[in-house]
């Protein structure tokens, strides 16, 4: 059986879209996400979740099925579609308001907490896996689409229905994460659910083949492992740098630049005492140095 993890690690993921929205916002429009100060596109830590439980449910057995499951899932209420998506306290009755079950079975909340709304109390788990919000390392430029539907909006009406998106051209996007060891011990994260949380985050982007999301490909992912207690550097996703010599807006793929990771090497060294590994998966088109001693990630 796989142990609870007993040690700290953090985490550096990159990934790029191309002609595709990675995370829209229903409140306007569903455009893509953009910091209007700077111009860089950012993803919440909710879309990349998201991601992870996607990929869980649909590749690695987590659907329900035997002692398998995600806990937050959109699940209509049995029986009568009309009533709607199924709350949270609803959730929990389909593991008998147990919480022991609902952390054996769920592999999401042993990975990023949540609230149990059980019959009798409501118990709140702080994840072990936490993400800030990722941002691209460039500023990048949307686009508006309009087309025609292949429907009208009602019958007899003979002109068809028009419809329109937001795009970006393209965006290299980072986010930092960090494995805390001691939330763990609250929810029962284990060895193999980190394996699987690493799997998922590089081949659950890989997978997302959805219209809005096609395009998107996971191009970078570092683990570092400390073997202090309650140690890490912090900030991963801001020690790296897009340099390409083209202006940020015409920048297409990653054929246009190249990673610096000149500031994350820096900062590795000088905490060299607080660490016990690191490792990384690559795209092999990412043009960027990896040091000889990282070590290749399973995937």
């Amino acid at each position: 059986m796989s142990e609870i993890i007993k040690n700290r690690s953090e985490l550096l993921f990159c990934y790029d879209v191309t002609d595709a929205n990675p995370n829209g916002d229903p409140l306007d429009e569903n455009k893509p996400r953009i910091d209007e100060e700077t111009g860089l596109n950012f993803v919440t830590d909710v879309r990349l979740k998201r991601t992870i439980r996607d990929y869980f449910i649909a590749y690695k057995g987590f659907d329900g099925t035997g002692d398998k499951d995600v806990f937050v899932k959109e699940k209509f209420v049995e029986g009568d579609e009309n009533k709607g998506i199924q709350d949270g306290k609803l959730r929990a009755k389909d593991f008998d308001n147990n919480k022991e079950k609902i952390l054996n079975t769920c592999i999401d909340i042993r990975l990023f907490g949540g609230v149990l709304p059980l019959e009798k109390d409501s118990i709140t788990y702080t994840g072990p896996v936490q993400f800030k919000i990722g941002r691209s390392l460039h500023k990048v430029a949307m686009k508006h689409i309009q087309g025609t539907g292949a429907f009208a909006s009602k019958a007899g009406v003979k002109q068809r229905t028009f419809r329109e998106e937001y795009v970006l051209f393209y965006s290299f996007i980072a986010f930092h994460g960090i494995i805390n060891q001691n939330a763990a011990q609250h929810t029962g994260m284990t060895e193999e659910d980190e394996q699987l949380l690493l799997e998922a985050i590089w081949h659950g982007t890989k997978n997302l083949i959805s219209r809005s999301k096609f395009g998107q490909q996971p191009r970078l992912l570092v683990k570092i492992d400390y073997q202090t207690p309650n140690f890490f550097i912090g900030d991963l996703d801001k020690k790296i740098k897009l340099v390409s010599s083209k202006n940020d807006l015409q920048i297409r793929s990653i054929a246009d630049f190249k990673i610096d990771i000149t500031d994350l090497n820096n900062a590795i060294l000088a905490a060299g005492s607080h660490i016990s590994a690191i490792f990384y998966q690559k795209d092999p088109k990412l043009e960027i140095d990896i040091p000889s001693n990282w070590r290749l990630l399973n995937l």
